[in-house]
Parts: C-alpha cells; sequence; structure tokens
C-alpha cells in the first residue's frame, strides 16, 4: 500500500477511534505532577538510549552494533492510540509533515543499517547525520508548542 493510502488509512481510523469511543479518563483531572504523555515519552527516552548507543558503535567502529540498532531506530514503537489521537487532533493539517519527519528518520535509520551491514563507515556516518537531522526539525518544529499544550 503506497504511503500517502496508508497514512490517510491509519488517520482514518485514529480519527474514528477518537469520535465512537467514550474517554471517560479524560474527563477526571490528573494529578499536577502527572506526565500527560507518557506512552509518548517512553517512546521518545527509548529512542535517545538507542540514539547514543549508535552514536557510541559508531565511535567504536561496531557496524554489527550499529546494524542491530538501526531497525529498532527506524521501526520504533508507537504511543498508545488514545495519545495519538491527542497528538493528531492537536496538530491539525501538519500532521502531514509531523509524520514525514517521522518517515525521513525512518528512512535515514534503514539506509544507516545497510551501511552498517556493508562495513561502509562514511555512508553509516551520513545516514545518522540524517536521522539527527530529521530527529531535530521535528523537535524544532515542535517540541516547544508541544509541552506548552500539554502540560
Amino acid at each position: 500500500m503506497p504511503t500517502a493510502l496508508r497514512f490517510a488509512s491509519t488517520l482514518s481510523a485514529v480519527l474514528l477511534a477518537a469520535f465512537t469511543l467514550a474517554l471517560p479518563a479524560q474527563a477526571q483531572t490528573a494529578p499536577a505532577t502527572a506526565d500527560p504523555m507518557p506512552g509518548l515519552k517512553a517512546v521518545m527516552q527509548q529512542l535517545g538510549r538507542h540514539m547514543q548507543a549508535v552514536a557510541g558503535a559508531i565511535s567504536a567502529e561496531d557496524w554489527a552494533e550499529v546494524a542491530r540498532l538501526a531497525p529498532q531506530i527506524a521501526e520504533h514503537p508507537e504511543p498508545p492510540l488514545t495519545e495519538k489521537v491527542r497528538v493528531l487532533t492537536w496538530l491539525g493539517t501538519d500532521a502531514v509533515k509531523f509524520r514525514g519527519l517521522d518517515q525521513q528518520v525512518g528512512a535515514a535509520a534503514n539506509a544507516m543499517g545497510d551501511a552498517a551491514r556493508r562495513g561502509d563507515g562514511g555512508a553509516v556516518i551520513d545516514a545518522f547525520a540524517k536521522v539527527q537531522q530529521a530527529c531535530l526539525a521535528c523537535h524544532q518544529g515542535y517540541r516547544a508548542s508541544f509541552r506548552q499544550h500539554f502540560k
């Protein structure tokens, strides 16, 4: 299935779920110290650990470790459905750009893994830089307003 069609299908399913599921938990007041997006936070923390491990493996020229970690970055877990619905609703039409950045991360991480399996250190570093650039673009584009909105 083409990426745009798969994204549209996923978005439709998420929006349908948002409108058909009763979310009584949102009606309750959460403690002020509770993390509003614990699933997303866990995903991002895991990605951060994987990226740090890749950086260490690159420094050691441990291409097998880079190859092992790359698919974990490319195919990272997604947050729970309720969190995805909240994020997609907040993003609105920007969801396409947001998803595009995630796809750039995935493509670059897959390229990094391929290069690591070939033992091509230069290509690994180039692909790692592309992963980092896509992460940075997303963080600079969304993190501050996301934190403000979901605090």
